[in-house]
């Protein structure tokens, strides 16, 4: 629900309505903007009476919202979320651009491939120490001594990392080690690792699902705000349609729609949405002229030879060029 004042308002009605609804069990998100104050409900509102809270002091109107996500409603927060992560603004004038390989193997590896993205103007480290992986049979990566090499890379180059956790048990050692908390496609729906990265004061880059639907995507992140953590940004990774060639679909229709939504800064993942590393540099652009606040790339120094998603992974040397062509392209965004 949304309570929108009179330009004439005064504090003291503000202030009334908002003591009102806490009497109620409900919680309240005060939204200045240019020419009023709008109130935003979140709880059960089925109990409060519209019609009379319309005809309160200040009050113009009373709207309810019809989507199920409310903190991560445009209409509760109209201005642009920005998640800090070290100094990297997601959701701010720049692009973000996270690469790095699908999983840690070594520290030679970690460190060289972290060195060389910093180079080509990454600004966050990605990689892999717990993996979720759909054969019992495969890699499952190194735990946490990937982590530990993650934290090396990082002192080596200064790169904020982030890294996906697939279990709530492993939420201290995370605490302790990344920058960034990152939920995968087959967690988006875990709704108990959800709460927990809720609890925690790291930033959340939450996927969406391989079938999930936008709605579905929001609620998630609606089940992270709710308890407490406002830094999230969503990643469009690709979702499964009947199209075989390629690894997942990336849906850049759902950057736009999120966008519209929510106020919450979304990037796009084109290794993951085509399995294929010479579709990267093309959806990237596509992803980041559709809107997206930046990409999370993954970049390997032997992809022959890689543990895990060697064929969707680029080479450092081709990832240059893409950050060469994402450069002119965000300069150019920039003047429009």
């Amino acid at each position: 629900m949304i309570i929108v004042m009179k330009q004439i308002a005064t504090e003291e009605n503000i202030s009334n309505i908002v003591e009102r609804l806490r009497k109620e069990d409900l919680s309240t998100n005060k939204i200045v903007g240019a020419e009023c104050v709008v109130i935003g409900v979140v709880g059960d509102t089925s109990k409060v009476d519209r019609e009379l809270l319309a005809t309160l002091d200040g009050v113009d109107k009373v709207l309810k919202v019809q989507e199920p996500f409310k903190k991560a409603n445009r209409a509760f927060k109209q201005t642009n979320t920005i998640v800090n992560v070290c100094g990297v603004e997601f959701g701010g004038a720049k692009q973000v651009v996270i690469a790095g390989p699908c999983s840690v193997e070594s520290r030679d590896q970690i460190v060289e491939i972290a060195k060389s993205v910093k180079a080509s103007g990454a600004s966050m480290l990605r990689g892999g120490a717990f993996k979720p992986r759909t054969s019992p049979y495969a890699f499952q990566g190194l735990e946490a001594e990937g982590l530990k090499l993650l934290i090396e890379a990082k002192k080596e180059t200064g790169l904020p990392i982030v890294s996906e956790i697939i279990a709530a048990r492993y939420m201290e050692i995370f605490e302790e080690s990344v920058d960034m908390i990152q939920i995968g496609a087959r967690n988006m729906q875990n709704f108990d690792l959800l709460r927990e990265v809720g609890k925690s004061s790291k930033p959340v880059l939450l996927k969406r699902g391989l079938s999930n639907t936008i709605e579905e995507w929001l609620m998630s992140a609606e089940y992270i705000l709710h308890q407490g953590n406002p830094n999230v940004v969503l990643c469009e990774r690709g979702i499964r349609t009947f199209e075989t060639y390629t690894r997942n679909t990336l849906d850049i229709s759902a950057i736009i729609a999120v966008k519209k939504l929510s106020h919450l800064p979304v990037i796009a993942d084109p290794s993951h949405a085509s399995g294929k590393s010479w579709m990267s540099a093309p959806l990237s652009l596509a992803a980041l002229a559709a809107g997206a606040n930046g990409l999370i790339i993954e970049v390997h120094n032997d992809p022959e030879n890689a543990l895990c998603d060697g064929a969707q992974s680029v080479r450092p040397n081709e990832f240059d060029e893409i950050m060469k062509s994402v450069n002119v392209l965000s300069n150019t965004l920039s003047k429009m």
